[in-house]
């Protein structure tokens, strides 16, 4: 066996949520702006700009997914730099992924009529949408280079354990988005115009300023400049296993996509009231989803120092810590959902029969709290190890069973079975990682030099 050197470092619980709560808090940020953004596009009275809107949120959430291996990949890689006591804190990594970041925004600009034509074909929008989406589409496109930016940023400042840095990053995009779309809509009558246009001065405002903190991290741009080695910077084998592990996340998360939107597809054969139910009852999951990634964010950086650091026991302890805390704040979750999802569904729609209906699935989508629970932890254990095509297969695994797990179920079940198939795909992706994990962290350790 190879050797290397050891850095040991213990994890405690605190330093678990010392991650996982800034973290969660700028999650829950995310869906605030979708929402408002319609409120406002809404409250104008012009079904054709809101619905312009919704399909150009929906190309921009799809495109951005696929370059979201920049904050994954990014964040592993910067964790394992900080573990083995990179004197540079994973500057490489950083500069790699801004590089890759400003070119791949750049093409997304130059391909803005493409992707409209392909938007055109998939959604077959009604022509007036179709200037509403067209006009959203050629606006927004032009915050590209600087939105994946901000995951290259947001992978560093995460891999370091820069949580609070990494929270206020990302209520900078959200609040400025929102601050200015109120403004140029409402106060400038911009229609989407004003909304995309929220987005772009969101992405560049906190680009701007994760830039900046970055070079100052390094002592200022000068300096950096010095650090920047160019034979180290574009190294062969450097550059190939960061694009190895961005093909297997893209693929991960292509795959995580075509699941829920299987669940939707099949919902929405049910009817518009099961449709409806159901889309309520998914904001529970999403909510719950954001506060359990902040738990995979916490595992994703400690596990990645542990391989860094090639100290096991931080590792085991950084794994057992992270199922621990998960756990409480799964049933914590579940327990809020099941005494108050009633009065949330209340909230959320006024018809009674989609009331009634989510309701009665309202047990079924609580529950997910607690079945998703390992399945968040373990994907941020494998992205920390950059066990990213373990990943990649389990969750490709995973898909083909709740694919087949719904089939059965729901036509055995009807919506229930829709939505038990949801925790066979979690359960599923749970075992799959777990056993992973087993197998693969004995290699992950090289013995001490």
């Amino acid at each position: 066996m190879t050797s290397r050197p050891t850095y040991p470092f213990d994890v405690r619980t605190r330093d678990i949520w010392r991650i996982a709560l800034p973290a969660s808090v700028a999650f829950i940020t995310e869906p605030l702006v979708g929402t408002v953004d319609v409120a406002v596009i809404g409250r104008l009275g012009d079904a054709n700009l809101l619905g312009g809107l919704v399909l150009g949120a929906v190309c921009f959430d799809f495109i951005f997914a696929l370059a979201y291996f920049l904050r994954i990949g990014t964040a592993g890689l910067t964790a394992q730099s900080v573990g083995a006591r990179d004197p540079n804190d994973g500057l490489m990594h950083l500069a790699r992924a801004v590089g890759i970041a400003f070119v791949l925004g750049l093409a997304m600009i130059l391909c803005a009529p493409l992707i409209l034509w392909l938007a055109d074909l998939a959604l077959a929008p009604a022509p007036g949408v179709r200037s509403a989406l067209s006009t959203y589409l050629h606006v927004r496109i032009l915050a590209a280079p600087f939105a994946l930016t901000n995951y290259a940023l947001l992978g560093w400042f995460y891999g370091r354990a820069s949580a609070t840095t990494g929270m206020m990053l990302q209520i900078i995009i959200h609040g400025v988005n929102i601050a200015v779309s109120i403004l140029l809509v409402f106060g400038l009558g911009w229609g989407v115009t004003g909304t995309a246009l929220g987005a772009v001065l969101g992405a560049i405002a906190a680009a701007t300023i994760g830039l900046h903190l970055a070079v100052r991290h390094f002592g200022g741009f000068r300096r950096l400049l010095v650090l920047l080695h160019p034979a180290e910077l574009f190294d062969a084998a450097a550059l190939a296993r960061m694009f190895r592990l961005s093909r297997d996340v893209t693929i991960r998360s292509l795959a995580l996509v075509s699941a829920y939107a299987w669940f939707a597809a099949e919902g929405s054969r049910a009817g518009e009231v099961i449709l409806s139910a159901n889309a309520v009852l998914l904001n529970l999951l999403m909510i719950s989803g954001f506060f359990l990634d902040g738990i995979g964010q916490a595992a994703e950086q400690l596990c990645g120092k542990s391989v860094g650091a090639n100290w096991r026991p931080a590792f085991d302890r950084a794994l057992h810590l992270s199922m621990r805390v998960g756990l409480a704040i799964g049933l914590g979750l579940t327990a809020l959902w099941l005494l108050g999802g009633h009065a949330f569904i209340t909230f959320m729609t006024t018809n009674p029969e989609i009331r009634a209906a989510a309701g009665e699935y309202l047990w079924l989508a609580a529950l997910t709290s607690l079945s998703g629970m390992p399945a968040f932890v373990l994907d941020g254990v494998l992205i920390g190890a950059t066990l990213n095509r373990v990943m990649r297969n389990g969750m490709l695994v995973a898909l083909a069973i709740y694919l087949v797990a719904e089939i059965v179920l729901h036509r055995l079940l009807g919506n229930a079975g829709l939505w038990l198939s949801i925790h066979v795909f979690f359960l599923a992706r749970a075992a799959l990682f777990w056993v992973a994990v087993g197998r693969n962290k004995h290699g992950l350790f090289a013995a001490p030099a």
